[in-house]
């Protein structure tokens, strides 16, 4: 929001006490009113009277529209209400997010790896939600993603918010997070321009700063326009930003959107893998799915929280449904076994993608063969209860669930078997017999092959590649009992590792309350000292950094004469 101009004077809205101007745009202010029932803090969005034409009412009215149809989203500002005030103006009445928004906390301080990819991945779901509805939010920025009392991320102002093919791309863009495309002669913005601004806002939650703005040069709107279009993205100068982070962040943030993440989940997926590298508990993703639940899909450790990619086509009504994978698993198709136990593909659709890392395997349930034996009865009143599934001739079929076994002799049955039966007796006793030599000879030959105790042969242990890798189950704990002082001119720092391992350093970094760029260094002990430019307080972040890059949450430290 801008503070330039003075806000206007607050509408009166029934059931609604005012209490405070909250901020101030070009089209609106906003506003913290006390609603009375049911009894809570609410935000609302006032349209300004000089701004109320036809087409900014309608504008008005479709993002109320917009974020009422996607607000149910976690990771989405709730919209409760709209109206009109008394006085003729457009309101919308929000959730109320209390804490900065992420503008304001880069600016402010350093925001950790661990934050700007969570925070990545959730915002990325909300605007994957949105694409799939047929939305372009076109104004992805850090100003635009409040902060809830939960601390996790709310994706809002979709005042500029189009249908994938609306009529004016290039109106309200914002141009340090707007990609190359849209500053052509004739601009077209696409699925792939919001991940550009996705990428663009992860960078900016790292460096503290838009990609193509230059601490201290000309970052005027033609100097920012030149350099997105031209320019390379520039490296972060942050220790703790691993190569793989940068490249995501590179390609989502490509000149042409050919060479970017086809879609938010394909970058929000990247984002994931990081995370894994980096040893982080991974974030899901969480996305909006209309397709009726299929029993028995979900598994655990999944990473991404709906199945199916559903396209995005506002020109179809609805504007977005499933795709293969969904259909696939409600037919059946999708990851079934053959008659010999192995992956069954042949029910993809030509040209379709064999299902792999992110296709959900949904196995068919498995049939008791004809010649499996049946489990004696306990007694000659058990009765069978549950249906069983038995495979005949590649065929199957339920036996009776409640069927009563055949009385024993002098119980009302044959005292005599017949014949017939007599001989199938004796070819059981003789199959018995045989089975009972097999078992005995196989016995003493195990006993003769097993060497004596004293020579007994090792148990092998399952090498660590075997073993399944959990990448979220190391917790990485914080440093505490953190102290500061100013002394002579210099600032010294102390704090307690609580879980030390071989090979543990600290990663640390002036906190630059100013927006400037802060450096981050390695230490071996639990201890720096900074010589200080004439401060009178000074903070850092320190964090727990293993040998194999990982981090844990950093701890502020700060120090004041």
């Amino acid at each position: 929001m801008s503070s330039k101009r003075a806000p206007a004077a607050p509408p009166q809205l029934p059931g609604f006490s005012y209490l405070e101007v909250l901020g101030s745009g070009g089209f609106a202010d906003v506003y913290l009113y006390e609603q009375a029932l049911p009894r809570r803090r609410v935000a609302v969005k006032v349209l300004l009277a000089d701004k109320m034409t036809s087409g900014a009412v309608e504008q008005f009215q479709a993002e109320a529209n917009v974020m009422a149809m996607l607000s149910t989203h976690p990771a989405i500002v709730t919209i409760y209400q709209a109206g009109v005030a008394e006085d003729g103006r457009s309101y919308l009445v929000m959730e109320y997010c209390s804490k900065p928004n992420l503008q304001v906390r880069a600016r402010s301080a350093p925001i950790s790896v661990a934050e700007a990819l969570r925070v990545g991945i959730q915002v990325a779901a909300a605007v994957e939600t949105a694409h799939r509805a047929g939305i372009l939010h076109r104004d992805i920025k850090p100003a635009n993603i409040l902060v809830t009392e939960y601390n996790r991320p709310a994706l809002t102002d979709f005042g500029i918010a189009t249908t994938a093919d609306g009529v004016d791309p290039s109106a309200g863009m914002s141009i340090p997070w707007s990609p190359p495309e849209s500053f052509a002669d004739t601009a077209e913005f696409t699925v792939r321009s919001d991940v550009w601004a996705l990428g663009a806002t992860v960078y900016n939650l790292l460096a503290g700063r838009s990609p193509f703005e230059v601490p201290g040069g000309r970052n005027g709107g033609a100097d920012l326009i030149r350099r997105i279009e031209s320019e390379p993205l520039a490296r972060l100068e942050r220790a703790d930003v691993p190569a793989s982070l940068f490249q995501v962040l590179e390609r989502a943030m490509a000149k042409r959107p050919g060479d970017r993440y086809e879609s938010a989940v394909a970058f929000a997926r990247a984002l994931q893998k990081v995370q894994i590298e980096l040893a982080h508990s991974v974030t899901p993703i969480d996305i909006l799915d209309d397709a009726p639940p299929i029993e028995d899909q979900e598994e655990d450790g999944e990473l991404t929280r709906v199945r199916g990619i559903v396209s995005i086509d506002p020109h179809t009504a609805p504007a977005a449904g499933p795709t293969w994978e969904r259909t696939a698993l409600a037919a059946g198709l999708g990851a079934g076994v053959d008659a010999t136990g192995r992956r069954d593909t042949s029910g993809w659709a030509p040209g379709a993608a064999a299902p792999g890392l992110d296709a959900t395997v949904l196995r068919p349930p498995t049939a008791i063969p004809a010649s499996a034996p049946v489990a004696p009865a306990a007694d000659e009143g058990t009765i069978v209860r549950g249906p069983q599934r038995i495979a005949a001739g590649g065929a199957t079929s339920e036996t009776s669930p409640a069927l009563p076994l055949a009385p024993a002799a002098g119980q009302g049955g044959h005292t005599t078997p017949p014949a017939a039966s007599r001989k199938k007796v004796w070819v059981g006793v003789v199959a018995a017999a045989v089975v009972a030599v097999v078992v005995v000879g196989a016995v003493v030959v195990a006993s003769l092959l097993t060497p004596p105790a004293d020579e007994a042969v090792p148990t092998k242990t399952p090498s660590a590649s075997a073993v399944p890798q959990d990448p979220v189950s190391e917790f990485i704990a914080a440093p505490t009992e953190g102290q500061g002082r100013i002394k002579d001119g210099r600032a010294s720092f102390r704090w307690i590792n609580p879980d030390p391992k071989e090979g543990d350093t600290y990663l640390w970094q002036p906190v630059r309350l100013d927006g400037g760029e802060a450096t981050a260094s390695n230490a071996r002990e639990t201890s720096v000292s900074v010589r200080l430019r004439g401060e009178t307080q000074f903070c850092i972040d320190v964090s727990v950094r293993r040998e194999n890059g990982a981090t844990s949450d950093p701890l502020r430290i700060c120090a004041a004469s």
